[in-house]
């Protein structure tokens, strides 16, 4: 009986062992690369043309400048391109290597320092996966990039927005610039506008029932807790140039983040 258990146990390791490997050594299928100076697959077409027309741009002149490639695919779900045991960590990686994003050296400098923006539309996730080069120092501003500017989109239905926000915090973090401020949420610019309003009619009733000091006290301790929370919510809301393309070999090993909605 215990040969048996353990025999039973072995086979069950070996099956996973097998699945995971599977899994890791997967290909991404019915998902092309776009042109070596293109930068954008919206297979689940969630961008208008002037949204593609803008990242385009951007990215176009950030591979110039920095001969740093950003890629934004979006998919229906990844189970329709041969991921459906992936998690989006392992499919935007799997992608990034099959694709080579990126160029692991430029002028005899190592150099892997693609970026790739997976959005999973029927997953609801999203990932940001990062060349090796960039190490895993830059996690954090990732996770700022998708906390602060794609997710907030997303949740309010803006996907190109959402994605557009991210390759503008993308190309900022890959020029080392501070990144924009995060995305306002729909009720701030509501609420201070309500919060004015009631700010002049409390002062005008105050002044005309004479009212004493202490409710003065009171209201302006009510109004600086409002705008305590509202200013919470603002916060937290070369010549020549590199001439190739955006596939080169490049490899992922350097971290990102990814998210959910």
């Amino acid at each position: 009986m215990l040969y048996r258990n353990s025999a039973g146990l072995c086979l069950s390791v070996l099956v996973l062992i097998g699945l995971m490997t599977s899994a890791v050594h997967a290909e991404i299928t019915n998902l092309e690369p776009p042109g070596e100076r293109e930068f954008v697959a919206d297979t689940a077409h969630l961008l208008s043309e002037e949204y593609v027309t803008q990242i385009q741009a951007t990215a176009d002149q950030l591979l110039t400048e920095t001969a740093i490639p950003i890629i934004v695919v979006t998919v229906n779900s990844m189970s329709s391109h041969n991921g459906m045991n992936m998690s989006i960590e392992t499919f935007s990686r799997t992608l990034f290597d099959q694709w080579g994003i990126g160029h692991p050296n430029v002028n005899e400098t190592s150099w892997n320092r693609g970026i790739l923006l997976v959005v999973s539309k029927g997953d609801r996730k999203a990932r940001i996966e990062l060349g090796a080069d960039w190490g895993h120092e830059f996690n954090p501003v990732c996770q700022q990039i998708m906390d602060e500017q794609i997710i907030p989109n997303f949740k309010e239905g803006n996907f190109d927005q959402g994605i557009m926000a991210g390759v503008v915090g993308m190309d900022h973090m890959a020029r080392g610039i501070e990144l924009p401020p995060p995305v306002k949420p729909r009720w701030f610019y509501p609420a201070v506008a309500i919060t004015i309003i009631l700010m002049i009619f409390t002062v005008v009733s105050l002044i005309r029932r004479g009212s004493s000091g202490w409710a003065w006290l009171f209201w302006g301790v009510v109004f600086s807790i409002v705008g305590y929370i509202l200013l919470m919510a603002m916060r937290s809301s070369s010549s020549g140039g590199f001439g190739g393309g955006s596939f080169g070999g490049g490899f992922s090993g350097g971290g990102g983040a990814s998210g959910s909605w």
